[in-house]
């Protein structure tokens, strides 16, 4: 091998993918610290938690698509009606520059501030929690007949103890996590509609979505989001790449130089029309790299935003002996595979099933009684998908005992998994104590 290339190899193994969202610590997945001095010493943060939804019959105004009626702010303090951003009718659209985008998107785009619970595990020495802060952005993508929904990155919210909605006039209020999707980084983030002021409801818009599959490379577009925690800013740049493969989503992303930093977590990727064609997620950090951002493409994801709004807004249920239980101790299946030799041990983890491991079942309990079995792995809980322990632990915290739930499990045998659905009656936690 040629000195250059070795070289070139030893900078590219450089890169470190990183979840943007501001303080690096509150309710991200993971964040990667890059290696900025060259010492090739990383630190990583790992926050295993998640959120609880339910579907329900309601069907709520999609992500922006809708056509609202424009009508004048008495109009909308009367009915709590939000006009639809949109700049396809302006006749100045040959002549339009950025700015005429920001003033038009802007109402869209809001601010969002979490306190968070976050775990960190060591296997010798047990596990440790503490509260930290954090901030991202979001979008506002539709509504029913009591929420206002919002779109922005599940790392962004992820073990949330509180979420707060800032948005255009400056005004914040209360919000609740209604559904995530760990697996391509999106969440939505409600807040009631009759908890905004009709100064607020004068102000705020929902945005328009495009057609993220229509862009092309070297297509002019704009980023706008909470970049810093500072409050909303904007910056301009190219589609640089699409459908571009990372290891932090499922979804193939877009590639953009727009400038991406800590905070745009969940804000908007506009093309020129004024239109949301992704939502800011990630971006590579290294010494020797600039301008390597990326979006999560919105025409990808629509099924699974339509199933997040459309779930049921689940409160936390404070009692834990009212709380549901399944009766088994779990870890991450990756994490199984490096520590405990499951599946051929560290060289397989990379091959491991995504999902909750099943330790042991406690006998007699729910799980037990449902057929769940040691070695199983859960895959998704209520029809939400879950990866890591704490997922199905902080899900649990959502349901109380005596409800009914579906587990999607995989099954090993002869080295092969097959997917099963099980029904498992929740428990309460007295009732496995006794066993």
């Amino acid at each position: 091998m040629s000195k250059g290339k070795s070289g070139f190899l030893k900078r590219t193994a450089g890169l470190i993918i990183s979840a943007v969202l501001f303080g690096g610590v509150a309710g991200i997945t993971f964040n990667y610290v890059a290696d900025t001095d060259g010492s090739g010493q990383y630190s990583n943060l790992f926050q295993e938690m998640g959120r609880a939804l339910e579907a329900d019959d309601s069907e709520n105004e999609i992500i922006g698509n809708n056509e609202y009626d424009i009508k004048s702010d008495e109009d909308k303090k009367d009915d709590l009606s939000i006009p639809t951003t949109s700049l396809s009718n302006n006749s100045s659209y040959g002549n339009m520059d950025v700015s005429d985008i920001v003033e038009a998107v802007m109402p869209s785009v809001v601010s969002i501030n979490v306190t968070a619970v976050s775990e960190y595990n060591f296997w010798y020495y047990g596990s440790q929690e503490y509260e930290s802060e954090g901030s991202g952005s979001g979008i506002i993508i539709g509504k029913n007949d009591t929420e206002l929904l919002i779109v922005t990155n599940n790392h962004v919210v992820d073990g949330a103890k509180t979420v707060n909605v800032c948005f255009v006039d400056g005004k914040s209020y209360d919000a609740v996590v209604k559904g995530t999707d760990s697996d391509n980084d999106v969440a939505i983030v409600v807040v009631r509609l009759e908890d905004l002021s009709k100064d607020t409801l004068s102000k705020i818009e929902i945005a328009k979505l495009g057609n993220s599959d229509g862009i092309s490379v070297g297509e002019q577009v704009v980023a706008i989001g909470n970049a810093l925690g500072y409050g909303q800013s904007v910056t301009t740049g190219i589609v640089s790449a699409k459908d571009r493969v990372i290891s932090t989503n499922t979804t193939p992303l877009i590639q953009t130089d727009a400038a991406i930093n800590p905070g745009n977590s969940g804000g908007a990727l506009l093309n020129m029309k004024g239109e949301v064609i992704g939502i800011n997620s990630s971006k590579y950090m290294s010494t020797e790299v600039e301008g390597m951002g990326y979006a999560i493409p919105v025409s990808k994801i629509e099924s699974i935003l339509d199933n997040l709004m459309n779930r049921k807004t689940r409160e936390l249920v404070e009692d834990e002996g009212k709380r549901g239980y399944l009766g088994i101790t779990c870890s991450t299946a990756g994490n199984a595979s490096q520590y405990y030799d499951i599946f051929g041990g560290a060289e397989e983890a990379a091959d491991t099933p995504a999902g909750v491991y099943v330790n042991e079942v406690t006998k007699g309990s729910p799980a037990y009684k449902a057929g769940l079995k040691e070695g199983n792995i859960i895959t998704a809980f209520d029809g939400q998908t879950v990866s890591k322990a704490n997922d199905l632990t902080n899900l649990l915290q959502y349901y109380e005992a005596g409800e009914s739930v579906e587990l999607n499990i995989l099954v090993e045998k002869n080295d092969e998994y097959t997917e099963r659905t099980i029904k498992v009656r929740l428990g309460s936690r007295e009732d496995i104590v006794e066993h």
